[in-house]
């Protein structure tokens, strides 16, 4: 039974190797990209319920018993990513059919998607360090290939960027994984979390979770390693950048999430503190970053910064109301973040820029786009009672109970002001008068197919309503991250799961 775990990888594979068998039929290739990434949506959704009913799931590749061999594992924080991470390639797979240019297609764009998309789910499953490691390069390559897919000046420099930056994060990945296999023998994580307390130097351990924090770091994009993340994601086309900003900053965060509540958590009060100013310095510096740009893909990058300093703040508080926010807010965000993107290409598609100072008027021409930029929007900024709220009251809640009253006052300010930048975008995209000079060069809807106009709404749509209805009925999924923290915080029963016999 626990073979269907191998899914979220083995399906998109699958996919994406199919497709390369109808390379010239771009038609074919969309059809078997939309009904794969639909089918890979159901797997996780049943997958899901079965770790939610039955418990932490793990397959033991070649029948290998860990720590020995490759190991899949699965609770209810790598459901939580697998979950969403079937959502968003849902979604994007939609929207792709609406913006998506020939060109790219031609170059394989949907099988490098499904790619990524196995690369992603292939990080959250895995049970051993080295494999995360493997996953993240079949991530990187797939990622950057689509990154710089269309060869426009802009993207190549914003791919360069960022492969170089997180090459760099895998070399310090890799390096600590050999100096963690020399200490300890090992590296699958349960093993690990059982054999690093009973190290006698607890310095090399501090030395080694900030290897982890750091090339971690670089791949969430916190303070100060976010650099490369406004100078890349808003080069390639809206679908790229939605993906992109919804799911693989996430991988970081899902890694920093398992290691420094599983492996690195001999001296949390030196290594949790850290996270707590880390998020604190992160959530500043983008949402500052934010408030100074005018183009919106750039507004809409910094925030994704700005927002994971709320998710590293839940871990680094390191309490069970802490944690179950950061996983809320990890599954809200993806959500929220991939919709806004995905709207700013809709109003690319329709304007033909994403400068602010040459939009406007879109509300009045469009009023649907309006409410459906304003969901998404206002639970970016914490307004109840969308999902934004709940995951921003319950960090903030732990934050007081921890008691972190400077972390309060950050988080409460980077609210407000991430309320200030959606409505910047608000007044000068949708409710302020189009100049004149600029509404005569640009298109509008009328000039757009309706299947193209249906396939660029219909995911937005999706996504707000998932938005509204976690919003309404908050109960449910934050008893589920009041679980998946249960599990984090207790490692025995993760360690139980994975070892069993073997201890």
């Amino acid at each position: 039974m626990n073979s269907i775990l191998a899914m979220p990888v083995v399906f998109p594979l699958f996919i994406g190797i199919i497709m390369l068998f109808f390379w010239k039929h771009r038609s074919i290739q969309r059809i078997i990209n939309a009904l794969g990434s639909t089918i890979t949506l159901v797997l996780a959704i049943y997958l899901t319920w079965y770790v939610k009913t039955s418990g932490i799931q793990c397959l033991y590749i070649g029948a290998w018993k860990a720590p020995f061999g490759i190991i899949f594992t699965a609770d209810l924080l790598t459901m939580t990513m697998i979950l969403v991470s079937a959502i968003i390639g849902f979604a994007t797979s939609i929207y792709s059919l609406g913006t998506m240019d020939e060109t790219r297609e031609h170059f394989g764009y949907y099988p490098l998607l499904q790619i990524m998309i196995m690369g992603i789910n292939g990080s959250f499953m895995t049970g051993d360090l080295f494999n995360m490691f493997v996953w993240f390069e079949v991530l990187l390559i797939s990622s950057f290939s689509l990154v710089a897919l269309g060869g426009k000046r802009s993207q190549l420099e914003g791919a360069i960027k960022y492969v170089i930056l997180n090459l760099l994060s895998s070399s310090l990945f890799v390096v600590g994984v050999g100096i963690l296999y020399g200490i300890t023998g090992g590296l699958n994580m349960a093993d690990l979390a059982r054999k690093i307390p009973m190290l006698p130097n607890k310095g090399i351990v501090n030395v080694m979770a900030m290897f982890f924090l750091v090339s971690f770091g670089i791949k969430a994009a916190i303070f100060p390693l976010f650099f490369w993340l406004p100078a890349s994601y808003h080069t390639p086309p809206a679908a790229v950048s939605a993906i992109f900003a919804g799911m693989l900053t996430k991988v970081g965060v899902y890694a920093l999430f398992r290691v420094f509540t599983l492996i690195f958590v001999t001296d949390v009060a030196f290594t949790h503190t850290i996270i707590i100013i880390i998020a604190m310095l992160t959530m500043l510096s983008g949402v500052l970053g934010a408030a100074s740009q005018m183009e919106f893909r750039r507004i809409l990058s910094f925030h994704i910064i700005s927002q994971i300093g709320y998710m590293i703040l839940g871990l680094g508080l390191m309490t069970p109301l802490g944690i179950a926010g950061g996983v809320f807010y990890i599954f809200h965000h993806i959500i929220v973040k991939t919709n806004l993107f995905f709207v700013s290409g809709v109003v690319n598609e329709l304007k033909g820029t994403y400068l602010l100072k040459k939009l406007g008027g879109v509300l009045k021409l469009y009023p649907l786009l309006g409410l459906l930029f304003l969901i998404p929007a206002l639970s970016l900024g914490g307004v109840p009672p969308l999902s934004g709220f709940w995951a921003k009251y319950t960090v903030a809640v732990a934050a007081v109970e921890k008691g972190e009253y400077l972390a309060l006052a950050v988080s409460l300010f980077v609210g407000l002001l991430t309320l200030f930048s959606m409505i910047k975008i608000w007044n000068e995209v949708f409710w302020k008068e189009q100049k004149a000079e600029f509404a005569a060069e640009q298109q509008t809807l009328r000039q757009l197919p309706k299947f193209k106009i249906a396939m660029m709404f219909a995911p937005i749509i999706f996504l707000a309503a998932i938005t509204l209805f976690i919003g309404l009925n908050p109960e449910p999924f934050l008893n589920y991250a009041n679980e998946a923290a249960h599990q984090l915080l207790n490692p025995s029963i993760y360690i139980n799961a994975v070892l069993g016999g073997a201890q």
